[in-house]
């Protein structure tokens, strides 16, 4: 048919072409051998982030990456390109480029490899691959969860130094595409750009760019997940300071259930962050603040317990010696008449109350011990609280107000600095 005929004339046309452009044609040597450095332009096309590790301090990607440069060896006459099938890139010089942060990456060969070769007639070759790295971010989570990263993405020459290629963005910043619609679990990517530098090794100074694109955390989900709940912890336990001294087992169960719940979520919340990491992270800060002030209201009701129980000790005691000095009191009349009575007494009386000068002694030596009680009782009552119930009224106030100023301070301090 007509059109069988057109394909075997088309093919025995291209057929032709794809020789004669392979005859002579070395591929272990580069373009412009010997006459200056090939000049490779770069483009990336950021399809995904997979997946972002702040305990292996890497991010996992797939880009697509476009390599261009021309050799003059592939030049052909017309104005067409030639589309080749990936598996004849072995036929061809390709630049050796690598990413030198790199932890595991790897060619998608799903039906086939992922690779593109186009050759056009001016002697320009297209190489495209579709590559999925695992790539090394060096991450400050000091400020975790309202943390930004600054990750990098490097693509580096392996053994072709700055003498034989030039590495170059073919449209500057607008040669990545993709991050201004990706989408994350965690982050938002706020700004990117891309440099051009070198590499500087041993062996030589080599071509590098370099892409650099910044992270900011979404802190909402840590906000509901964990500054929230550890939040109203804190107001929970502020609850016992409306509960009477004498509900023991109330207010100390409130205490230690509360204890126990943020030791609980302080767990939880660095099961996800790396345990090596030496930085005390915002989330630290903010539980340990909540943790504070939990603890804090358990060791109030602790001081105002025991000064409930010292103050009613000391009622007692004033009690008792209230009652003692009535009955003194009472008896004094008779004391004066024993009085009038001993004036009386004959000499030989007299002699006989002498002999007990002995066991008046022994009365002033318990006058001594009692003196000593008394002054024990007088610097208990100075260190004891006139009314225990006003340690919880001035914990309702204290409590919340130094509670809301460490949170603006320290919101202030996180979000602004």
């Amino acid at each position: 048919s007509v059109l069988d005929e057109s394909i075997s004339r088309n093919d025995s046309q291209l057929q032709p072409t794809i020789q004669k452009l392979m005859k002579g044609y070395n591929r272990y040597l580069r373009p412009n051998f010997n006459q200056g450095p090939v000049e490779i332009g770069m483009s990336l096309d950021i399809a995904s982030i997979d997946a972002i590790s702040e305990i292996n301090m890497d991010y996992t990607t797939t880009i697509f990456l476009r390599q261009r440069w021309r050799d003059s060896r592939l030049i052909f006459p017309g104005n067409e390109s030639l589309s080749l099938d990936g598996r004849l890139v072995s036929l061809l010089w390709i630049p050796d480029t690598f990413i030198p942060d790199s932890k595991r990456s790897f060619l998608h060969d799903v039906t086939v490899e992922n690779r593109l070769i186009r050759i056009f007639s001016n002697g320009t070759v297209l190489y495209a691959l579709r590559i999925t790295a695992t790539i090394a971010c060096i991450m400050d989570l000091t400020k975790y969860p309202m943390d930004r990263q600054e990750c990098t993405l490097q693509l580096e020459s392996w053994g072709y130094n700055l003498q034989d290629v030039v590495f170059y963005w073919t449209r500057g910043n607008d040669s990545v595409k993709g991050l201004d619609t990706l989408r994350l679990a965690q982050y938002s990517v706020e700004s990117y750009y891309t440099t051009v530098s070198e590499a500087a090794y041993e062996t030589g100074f080599y071509p590098k760019l370099v892409l650099h694109f910044s992270l900011r955390r979404n802190v909402l989900f840590f906000i509901l997940e964990t500054y929230v709940p550890s939040t109203l912890l804190v107001v929970l336990s502020w609850v016992s300071f409306w509960i009477s001294q004498s509900s023991v087992p109330a207010r100390t169960c409130i205490g230690v259930t509360t204890v126990l719940t943020m030791t609980t979520l302080m767990m939880g919340a660095r099961t996800s962050l790396p345990n090596a990491n030496c930085f005390i992270k915002a989330i630290d800060v903010y539980l340990g603040i909540c943790f504070t002030f939990i603890f804090g209201a358990l060791l109030e009701y602790a001081c105002a317990h025991f000064c409930t129980m010292q103050h009613q000790t000391i009622v007692d005691v004033q009690r008792e010696s209230n009652g003692m000095t009535h009955l003194a009191n009472s008896t004094s009349p008779k004391k004066m008449q024993t009085e009038e009575s001993t004036q009386q007494e004959t000499p030989e009386q007299s002699v006989t109350c002498e002999g007990n000068e002995a066991t008046d002694k022994k009365k002033e030596k318990g006058c001594g011990l009692s003196s000593v009680k008394q002054m024990s009782r007088r610097a208990a009552s100075m260190m004891s609280v006139e009314n225990p119930n006003n340690i919880d009224r001035h914990a309702r106030v204290f409590f919340p107000m130094v509670f809301l100023l460490v949170n603006i301070f320290y919101w202030f301090y996180y979000l602004l600095f």
